[in-house]
């Protein structure tokens, strides 16, 4: 019954950062809940009690699950024909900074094959690891950060439009560049928030909202490690800065350094969030196996629908003169 106080103060995180915190561990409250309340069901004068607990946790979670503010990817992917034949992969890493396992990283994404990169916890250590794939993603963008963490970064097989316009922002926890998909352009964010409240998180969103709104143009990707669940009043703050749509349930990609990668895939914090908007339509996403870091990677598979061919000039003096002979 104590659990169920954590459980509803979530629920008002847009009241106060201290209850976003509790936001992020909805589904573990809510199963221990459910853990808990079932031996009770066994005794008669708890039966009462112990049935409302699992109905709250069930409740609980339905709705966390089935919430708005992320766009099912079942839902998303069904319009993928809008966007032709061409396909496009972005890889999104929180490589972590000590990582002790840097050919693994560097081996998968030579067996994926992504064409843009967004990298979370580049440090120096990974900055010399990852040139050894420079030819391969000649455009790039490697913020410097303020801590021994390091910062965010962009990597791509796609060239930059207007490369002197990429830019590190807010101390290298966002990167901002524009990527030519087959001619179509796409403005690919890498971001990396700090640990929400008591913790600064939430004043560190308050900072990007007016550079996320100027920024990102009509047609984008942002992806990155928030530390902040996608059902957060942060992830919705920050969807809300550039008119985002979130990608929603991707699944638990983060838990404690040296866990089983079974056990980060299905008791871990789904911290890793991917927002699209425009003309971006994703087709499908999924984590990928563990590379020596405490995230999981995530691919996302994408398309993009083609823009409105304007009329040619001899088209439309061709409608304007049909247009006058039947008026005339």
């Amino acid at each position: 019954m104590l659990l169920t106080i954590p459980l509803v103060l979530g629920y008002w995180g847009s009241a106060h950062p201290a209850l976003d915190s509790f936001a992020h561990f909805r589904l573990h409250l809510a199963a221990l809940i459910a853990v808990l309340a079932l031996p009770s069901l066994f005794e008669r004068r708890w039966i009462s009690i112990s049935f409302a607990l699992l109905l709250l946790a069930i409740a609980a979670t339905a709705s966390t699950l089935a919430n708005p503010t992320g766009v099912a990817i079942a839902n998303a992917s069904a319009n993928i024909g809008e966007a032709g034949p061409a396909r496009y992969k972005l890889l999104q890493m929180n490589l972590r900074y000590d990582n002790p396992k840097p050919k693994e990283v560097l081996s998968l994404i030579g067996r994926v094959q992504p064409d843009v990169i967004t990298l979370d916890e580049v440090s120096d250590y990974w900055r010399e690891e990852l040139k050894f794939i420079e030819p391969s993603y000649p455009h790039q963008i490697i913020c410097t950060g303020s801590s021994h963490i390091g910062a965010v970064a962009i990597l791509s097989r796609r060239p930059f439009l207007h490369p002197s316009r990429a830019e590190c922002l807010s101390r290298g926890s966002l990167a901002i560049a524009t990527v030519s998909f087959g001619g179509a352009a796409v403005d690919v964010g890498a971001i990396h928030l700090g640990w929400p409240w008591p913790n600064g998180q939430h004043w560190h969103v308050e900072r990007l909202e007016p550079m996320l709104s100027a920024k990102l143009g009509s047609s984008a990707i942002l992806a990155g490690d928030l530390n902040a669940v996608w059902w957060s009043q942060t992830a919705r703050m920050i969807a809300t800065a550039a008119d985002l749509k979130s990608l929603g349930n991707i699944g638990p990609t983060w838990l404690v350094g040296g866990a089983p990668d079974f056990l980060r895939r299905y008791v871990g914090l789904p911290i890793d969030n991917l927002f699209v908007k425009g003309r971006v339509i994703p087709a499908s996403i999924k984590r990928l196996p563990t590379t020596g870091s405490d995230h999981l990677p995530v691919l996302l598979e994408f398309g993009i629908v083609p823009a409105e061919e304007q009329p040619s000039m001899q088209v439309r003096t061709r409608q304007l003169l049909l247009e006058m002979k039947k008026a005339g």
